[in-house]
């Protein structure tokens, strides 16, 4: 279970994609997290509390740019 993630994680899903990976990053955060495939770019949105329960962990953080 996940329940710290950021915007621009890099997360792994229990289940893989239909491309073969299992990596996604976060595009959008709110009531619905917005998720892009890292291999074909294809992007889904998920209720936070199914993504919750399907994240498996955080693969990469992102790279907060505060200036």
């Amino acid at each position: 279970m996940l329940t710290e993630f950021a915007l621009g994680d890099t997360v792994m899903m229990r289940k893989p994609h239909a491309c073969g990976t299992n990596a996604w990053v976060i595009v959008r955060t709110g009531a619905d997290i917005k998720l892009k495939c890292v291999n074909c770019g294809r992007i889904v949105m998920l209720d936070r509390c199914d993504f919750i329960k399907a994240g498996k962990k955080i693969i990469a953080a992102a790279e907060n740019e505060e200036k």
